[in-house]
């Protein structure tokens, strides 16, 4: 299933991107956003050696897990899925070391959450990054501030829709995943979970999209 339904993964063109954009995007931020991404973990057995049981202990979570970068186009397909990372890794070390920025253009957006402080790291790519304003250390935004974050917040969501669909549709993504998932065989290109949470987010485009 993997190597059939893998290709059903793609990054669009910039054509097929402009003509496939939703009529919010273009009125809040233009014909610029090519993407919005978010991390999501999968809890997975207690690994036996101590560094492999750091590397993948979430304090977010409380549990070993592993930690997957989801990127989506803004009509709601699955565009990009990262390798899997230990869920002790930082949503920005996961952004700036999965090959994500390899695939942007000039002028591209990218929205995310307060997570990814990865602004300047796209900036060396001319892309842009767009998120919700910082509340910490003052006591109220400023009005530009709140219409601003609320346009954000409103075209972000999508992308934890698309999460929750890829989880809810496929029960293997909630369970507790065993340590030899983690492990690339001799004749595959990658562990065994990558692929299986290729092949969930390329079922997942199959659906209905979650912005119709």
């Amino acid at each position: 299933m993997y190597i059939c339904l893998d290709s059903l993964i793609v990054w669009p063109e910039r054509e097929t991107l402009y003509k496939t954009l939703p009529n919010e995007f273009k009125e809040a931020f233009g014909n610029n956003v090519a993407v919005i991404i978010d991390c999501f973990e999968i809890f997975i057995d207690k690994p036996t050696a101590l560094d492999t049981r750091a590397q993948t202990w979430s304090n977010y979570k409380h549990h070993n897990a592993i930690k997957f970068l989801i990127g989506i186009t803004p009509c709601g397909a699955i565009s990009f899925i990262s390798e899997a990372w230990g869920g002790r890794v930082s949503d920005k070390h996961i952004a700036t070391n999965c090959k994500l920025f390899d695939k942007l253009l000039p002028h591209d957006i990218v929205m995310a959450d307060r997570g990814f402080l990865i602004a300047e790291d796209l900036a060396c790519f001319r892309a842009r990054l767009l998120m919700p304003a910082f509340t910490k250390g003052q006591a109220q935004l400023n009005s530009q501030d709140v219409f601003e974050t609320r346009k954000i917040a409103h075209l972000r969501i999508h992308v934890e829709r698309v999460i929750g669909l890829v989880r809810n549709k496929y029960h293997i993504l909630q369970n507790i995943v065993p340590v030899e998932f983690l492990t690339k065989k001799p004749d595959h290109s990658v562990a065994q979970i990558d692929e299986i949470v290729r092949v969930c987010c390329a079922l997942t485009n199959l659906s209905q999209s979650v912005c119709v």
